[in-house]
């Protein structure tokens, strides 16, 4: 089987996402038992988030005998929201959405798999001012970060600055939120602010897509390595599908023709388990930063 029967299917998808969303806003006992529901958080155009998962959808729907739709939210927090109230079944979330949907289950939350890239993942800090070479030069700058919820976009990046001394609430001038993460890197070409965080993976996209100047904008920091995205189901998923997906994700493989272009989308060398300890660490930083009560 090769990759091109994916692109096909994904193509019908798309004339099946306005329904998806109504679905979302019917009682569950009008949806098909039979129908998974899946969404991710919008951490980059809506455009892009369907792109990257009709092939994977098509994948998954193989692999459990299931239909797959995925349903398109408008932030970070109607997707745990939807989690929460088994609007959805599944969702690609990041570490600090993850940690806000385990709370909000009460716990049920189940983290299934999480690529091997999220096991170490940084945030990269952009200008295309002159001036600024490293984090002191910020002070008196205007700043952006993506998402208020966002992990990479925000929450990590706002930790590590507070281990650099920087309090971006009392030394930036200003502080906006770009939504996405590239959405801050037009915010920084664009000049509309002196400089900005966005999670790796992504930049690395729009460079290696060259939808970034990088004569005009470039890196002068890298965050540590934290645990970040998964795919979470909500607790009460009958377990059998549970398993099901998570060995669907388990044997992608890159080198195997029909799984090429599913992992190139998802940026992905290969799904690992992952589990919720891991991410006790994003707790930790979320309360330090204010970010959790």
């Amino acid at each position: 089987m090769t990759s091109v029967p994916f692109a096909r299917r994904a193509l019908l998808r798309a004339f099946v996402v306005s329904a998806l969303a109504a679905t979302a806003g019917l009682p569950l006992a009008a949806q098909a038992e039979d129908v998974l529901r899946v969404s991710a958080i919008p951490d980059e155009a809506p455009t892009e988030l369907q792109r990257k998962f009709a092939p994977l959808g098509a994948y998954l729907e193989q692999e459990t005998g299931m239909k797959v739709v995925f349903v398109p939210v408008t932030d970070y927090a109607a997707v745990v929201e939807a989690l929460a109230t088994r609007k959805l079944d599944m969702a690609w979330l990041g570490g600090f959405t993850f940690v806000q949907a385990k709370i909000r289950t009460g716990g049920t939350a189940v983290p299934l798999v999480q690529r091997a890239e999220d096991a170490k993942f940084t945030s990269r800090f952009i200008t295309a001012n002159d001036s600024i070479k490293s984090f002191a030069d910020l002070k008196g700058k205007t700043f952006a970060f993506g998402a208020p919820s966002s992990t990479s976009g925000h929450l990590m990046p706002r930790y590590f600055l507070g281990q650099e001394g920087i309090n971006p609430d009392k030394d930036f001038k200003t502080v906006a939120f770009s939504g996405a993460h590239d959405a801050t890197v037009a915010f920084v070409q664009g000049g509309k602010v002196d400089a900005g965080v966005l999670n790796a993976s992504v930049w690395d996209k729009l460079v290696e897509q060259k939808k970034v100047d990088t004569s005009k904008v470039r890196v002068f920091a890298t965050t540590p390595p934290y645990f970040d995205y998964n795919w979470t189901v909500r607790g009460d998923l009958d377990p059998k599908i549970q398993d099901k997906l998570k060995q669907a994700f388990l044997k992608l493989d890159p080198a195997n023709p029909a799984h090429k272009e599913i992992m190139a989308l998802q940026r992905a060398s290969k799904f690992i388990p992952t589990k919720a300890e891991n991410y006790k660490g994003i707790e930790t930083a979320a309360h330090a930063a204010g970010l959790l009560k």
